[in-house]
């Protein structure tokens, strides 16, 4: 069977640590013909890295481009995968979609709702897959909570809350993560999407109406920070900026009556170092899903009787690979997508949200 043919474009952290050992796994379907990086000589780090860390030549024959509009010419590419700062997803899917490229783009799907928009019309009207990293989904404990959920074994899920709290952990302070021009905001675009997104998706994608919250800036001056290790995740500057948040807390209303509590912080005076979580309670039962799948249980009632059963998953930290192993079957093999642009639409509408009723006071609604 033919490779598909992926061009990477952004050879940083998510994808140096996330993206290339997926791609050293699954060699066998993927055929990385081109890297792009606007640092000389990042490509070139990558093929090293893939060797060294993967025992993986998935990249040596793929040319090296430190230029956008040369490397998305390179012969055939037939799928780009994305893992740029967050205010590049959109022009660069955009393009891509445009010049007939199926688009794996790294979350968020974009930094405001003008931009998600004009990637899933580009999607549209060029018949091409666009797809944006979902990684927890394809843990394989919220795969099974998801076939619980489908099959009413929990009834009615109607209200949760879930959050990724930090007590440090602001990612290259200075640099484009803590740069609202190039990310778009802090934790809540950050790690809001991977938490918001699996509760709303084990909830059975209900649409969001109305969204209300508040976001705080208190660590950009805190040293402490450097202790923690996503600290070091992206590029620090020490003459940098930091104009967004390091904390939002929200609630979320759906067109179903069903409501969701939510809260991410880089740095927060509390009791834990670092969590993320998914909390739903249903009708017939509940579910948590916590720290990428590694403690999840269901809370039901059996005879009369309260029980707790767990369904915790050894392989949970796969999501990375699942997602793209998944982003190949839809584009080669045709397999029905667990994403689709609407989706993403949905998302950066509600973080969008979020930060203007923190700037107005308001709740906002999401209703056109």
């Amino acid at each position: 069977m033919a490779k598909l043919k992926v061009g990477i474009v952004g050879c940083g952290g998510i994808m140096k640590w996330s993206h290339l050992p997926a791609y050293a796994h699954i060699a066998d379907q993927v055929e990385i013909v081109a890297l792009c990086d606007i640092v000389p000589g990042r490509c070139e780090e990558a093929k090293e890295l893939a060797r060294a860390n993967y025992g993986s030549n998935c990249l040596d024959d793929a040319a090296c481009y430190t230029d956008f509009e040369e490397f998305i010419k390179h012969p055939g590419i037939e799928a780009l995968d994305i893992c740029t700062p967050n205010y590049l997803h959109s022009p660069f899917a955009c393009k891509a979609l445009e010049m007939g490229i199926h688009v794996f783009c790294e979350k968020p799907d974009s930094v405001c709702v003008e931009d998600v928009l004009k990637m899933k019309k580009a999607s549209e009207e060029n018949g091409k897959v666009l797809m944006v990293m979902r990684n927890n989904r394809h843990t394989a404990a919220a795969k099974k909570l998801k076939a619980l959920a489908d099959a009413g074994e929990f009834g009615d899920l109607y209200c949760g809350r879930c959050g990724w709290v930090r007590r440090r952990g602001i990612p290259g302070k200075g640099g484009w993560f803590t740069t609202k021009a190039q990310s778009g905001g802090g934790p809540l675009i950050d790690l809001g999407v991977h938490m918001i997104d699996l509760a709303i998706y084990l909830m059975g994608n209900p649409t969001p109406v109305a969204v209300s919250g508040s976001i705080y800036s208190k660590f950009a001056d805190n040293d402490a920070d450097s202790s923690s290790e996503h600290s070091a995740f992206g590029e620090v500057n020490a003459d940098g900026v930091f104009d967004v948040e390091d904390l939002a807390m929200g609630f979320i209303k759906f067109d179903n009556g069903a409501c969701l509590q939510i809260e991410f912080s880089w740095a927060s005076n509390i009791e834990v170092f670092d969590r993320n979580f998914v909390e739903l309670r249903g009708s017939k039962a509940g579910l948590t899903w916590e720290q990428s799948g590694t403690g999840c249980r269901v809370f039901t009632e059996t005879f009369g009787k309260l029980v707790d059963i767990d369904m915790t998953e050894e392989n949970a930290m796969l999501g990375h690979e699942g997602n793209l192993r998944h982003f190949v079957d839809v584009v080669v093999n045709g397999a029905k997508p667990d994403f689709v642009p609407q989706q993403g639409v949905n998302m950066i509408k509600i973080l969008s949200a979020i930060y203007e009723s923190a700037a107005t006071g308001k709740e906002v609604s999401l209703v056109d």
